[in-house]
């Protein structure tokens, strides 16, 4: 489990249970709430901007998560070479420092008034629901959607796409079955994930700003609740060396269970 696959897939854990935290815990409250699903503007601002930063960070992680399984597939011979720990966690470093830059600056340079009311149309405190109550002209907020967009989604997920391709090619070139297929299950369940996440988050903010759509909402929960739900089980189920380390447990605890009821 001490290799630079699981090293990123537990700060992808930890990156999901923050994200899902951030917003379902008080989802599930307002919906139990006789309050009417009240937030302060301060608590609103926190949640916009947090669910932001850890999106962003998700969007970097799984690209390179993507270049990871490049190496190890196209270079397996150099691959403890080039995903060295320190390069490993150099990466990291700059993903969680990188996305905060990138997710503080807008914060800091937009100031705007609200006159649209105190009803948000979400569940959550949305960047995209928040600018219909902006009173000015929104114009620079949806262009520094548009450019972090960009930065954030079609680059990294371009990125993965070209990954994907040098490591068909490569597998490909693959003579036995068994080797194409080992190769294939450890990409098949990072290739979900990444469908999953960037096909919602790339219909939400890349799409046409103005005319956020009813729908809109349903698409913010597959990628704010749905994705981080499914992300434990999916590399689980799909993961023959987790499959295996969850049966090894199962039998030892069933093992020790045994002998103390021996003993007894």
């Amino acid at each position: 489990m001490h290799t630079p696959m699981y090293y990123f897939l537990c700060h992808l854990s930890f990156l999901d249970l923050f994200y899902s935290s951030n917003s379902i815990p008080k989802m599930l409250l307002d919906m139990i709430s006789t309050s009417g699903g009240r937030i302060s503007f301060f608590g609103c601002m926190i949640q916009m901007y947090t669910g932001l930063y850890l999106g962003e960070n998700e969007c970097i992680l799984l690209a390179v998560m993507a270049y990871d399984r490049y190496i190890a597939i196209c270079f397996p011979l150099r691959y403890t070479v080039i995903m060295s720990w320190k390069l490993c966690k150099n990466i990291i470093v700059v993903t969680w420092v990188g996305t905060l830059l990138l997710t503080s600056l807008p914060a800091i340079s937009s100031h705007h008034t609200f006159c649209g009311g105190n009803k948000i149309n979400h569940f959550a405190c949305e960047v995209l629901a928040l600018l219909k109550l902006v009173c000015e002209n929104t114009s620079f907020d949806e262009s520094m959607i548009f450019i972090g967009g960009l930065f954030t989604l079609s680059v990294p997920f371009a990125f993965i796409l070209v990954s994907y391709v040098c490591i068909i090619v490569a597998i490909l070139k693959i003579h036995s079955v068994g080797g194409r297929k080992k190769a294939f299950s450890t990409c098949g369940s990072h290739l979900t994930v990444v469908l999953m996440f960037y096909g919602t988050s790339m219909a939400m903010y890349m799409g046409p700003i103005k005319n956020i759509l009813e729908k809109q909402k349903f698409v913010s929960i597959i990628y704010g609740i749905v994705t981080p739900m499914l992300n434990p089980l999916i590399y689980s189920f799909k993961n023959q060396e987790v499959k295996k380390g969850v049966r090894r447990i199962l039998i030892t605890n069933i093992q020790v269970s045994l002998i103390q009821k021996i003993r007894v």
